[in-house]
């Protein structure tokens, strides 16, 4: 099972220094039935960029929780083995918890597939997209389309080697 766990670039720094990312449980998406149902799709690719985008908007929230990270969102793609990954029954309704799962222990490095990262050109956004994300929870229609602005930028994908350069 493919699975995206949301990061900031310290995190990822620290997760490239233990060889893995940890210890769980761990938060990611997947596509869960409940993601396949709010998705309407049976397009293995669409879900899964669905659940990609469901874990970058976690990842902005790690950032604006961490001021001294940098404002890009990061998000690991790794494979799991079916039943590692498990979606919370009691949060199944729940719009916020589409494609959440919880990975019960860390995750090796050499299980990573990809890593998502934004450009620098999406700093801008990014950055403001975290400091409105309060606001964007109480209801701000302003702040809500500040960060809407942030998923218009498309993450990047970097293969694992790459990533030595990302957290330089």
């Amino acid at each position: 099972m493919r699975v995206y766990v949301p990061l900031t670039l310290p995190r990822l720094a620290e997760a490239y220094k233990a060889g893995e990312v940890g210890p769980g449980p761990l938060v990611a998406y997947a596509v869960t039935p409940a993601l396949r149902e709010w998705y309407v799709s049976d397009d293995i690719e669409e879900l899964e960029y669905a659940a990609l985008n469901r874990a970058a908007a976690a990842s902005l929230r790690l950032v604006a929780g961490d001021p001294a990270a940098a404002r890009r969102r990061v998000v690991l793609a790794a494979d799991v083995p079916d039943g590692a990954a498990v979606a919370d029954p009691d949060r199944g309704l729940d719009r916020g918890a589409l494609g959440e799962v919880r990975v019960a222990g860390g995750l090796s490095l050499g299980k990573v597939a990809a890593v998502h990262v934004d450009s620098g050109d999406a700093e801008g956004d990014v950055g403001a997209a975290a400091a409105a994300l309060g606001a964007a929870d109480m209801g701000d229609e302003d702040a809500r389309f500040v960060v809407d602005g942030a998923e218009d930028h498309e993450l990047l994908w970097f293969a694992t080697q790459e990533i030595p350069g990302l957290i330089g």
